[in-house]
């Protein structure tokens, strides 16, 4: 999951190949249709990414009333344009008339609560939610920022790994050695802190259990020597999301493939490729490339179908990219790890996005 942030950004202008009254405003690799003339290279402007929900004076004020997407047609989603995938809003909103856009641009100012933009947050069905507990000592998640909006988190040549990204929920367990209790959460609930009380019919418990992954990450502490371990690792199927990869989660047991591992060493936190354990196997997501970062490379894999069944069963959600050796962006300020999310999916019809 990226965060949300409205921020100025420079602008490189783009011919729109199909229409002679539209352009592409270009922001990092994501584009965006606007009108022709709107815009020159160089200039700055507000960039609104996708999942943002506008309050109505502002999606009045840009003329978007009754276009976006949504119950309530609030919402900003990547849609197909005379043909070209336009991902976000770019706009001058008049509330920050007499900004500096440049200076807040190269400041990184983030506009959304001065806007009264907000991240789009999905209802959880049943079968994902339950009771919680507060979990004060859960393992962190690391958020997952979009390639196309910051394409220079890796070099060309930069020893990389890309995985699969499927469309399932995110789960992570962590194990506490010294007690032997387990945090079982989801990405929503981990970020406030909580963790879901066992239950039977509970969706991340189901997989959790049905794959073995305590007793996995029992022997991964004992032989790290580590007080904690995080197993994170995507629950996907029928009922999940509307992707299913060829298996009904309300009838059998859920898809589950690990993406990450985590151990805590002597209150360090080491970042582990979960292909490389020294113990034990987990189902992983499908690797699609190790070796050189190729900027093309990674957009081309990004599309097409998935793998995960085996035959194709429907399109891919994207892929993750991140360095072999966790290596720190200062681009990002953490983790050089990064999302691409294929065109077919943006633009899917009927979607779902449960976290």
């Amino acid at each position: 999951m990226s965060t949300l942030r409205v921020t100025a950004e420079q602008l490189t202008i783009v011919e729109h190949p199909n229409a002679d009254a539209l352009e592409l405003a270009q922001v990092g690799l994501y584009r965006a249709v606007v009108a022709k003339g709107a815009y020159r290279t160089g200039e700055f402007a507000v960039y609104i990414p996708e999942q943002a929900v506008l309050p109505d004076p502002l999606i009045a004020e840009l003329g978007l009333t009754g276009r976006l997407t949504g119950g309530a047609a609030n919402r900003v989603k990547a849609v197909r344009l005379r043909g070209e995938l336009s991902q976000g809003i770019v706009c001058r909103p008049a509330a920050l008339d007499g900004t500096d856009l440049e200076r807040a641009a190269a400041g990184g100012e983030d506009f959304a609560e001065r806007l009264g933009i907000t991240k789009w947050v999905p209802p959880v069905p049943v079968s994902m939610s339950g009771d919680v507990a507060a979990a004060p000592d859960l393992l962190p998640w690391t958020d997952i920022e979009n390639l196309k909006r910051h394409p220079d988190i890796f070099a060309p040549g930069d020893l990389v790994t890309v995985t699969e990204k499927l469309h399932g929920t995110a789960c992570c367990l962590t194990y506490h050695a010294g007690t032997g209790a387990l945090d079982v959460t989801s990405k929503g609930l981990g970020a406030q802190r909580l963790a879901l009380i066992e239950a039977p019919g509970n969706l991340y418990w189901r997989a959790v259990r049905g794959y073995g992954l305590p007793q996995l990450a029992a022997d991964l502490a004992r032989t790290l020597g580590a007080s904690r371990v995080g197993i994170y690792g995507e629950v996907y199927g029928g009922g999940v999301q509307d992707l299913g990869y060829g298996i009904d989660a309300r009838r059998e047991l859920p898809g589950y493939a690990a993406f990450d591992v985590c151990a805590d060493i002597g209150g360090q936190l080491t970042w582990l490729d979960p292909a490389d354990l020294p113990v034990g196997e987990l189902p992983l997501v499908p690797r699609l490339h190790h070796g050189p970062f190729d900027l093309d490379q990674v957009l081309g894999l990004a599309q097409g179908r998935e793998t995960v069944s085996g035959r194709g069963a429907h399109i891919r959600e994207g892929v993750v990219v991140r360095t072999a050796d966790g290596t720190y962006s200062p681009v990002v300020g953490g983790r050089a790890i990064a999302k691409v999310v294929s065109d077919a999916y943006l633009t899917r019809k009927g979607g779902t996005e449960y976290e």
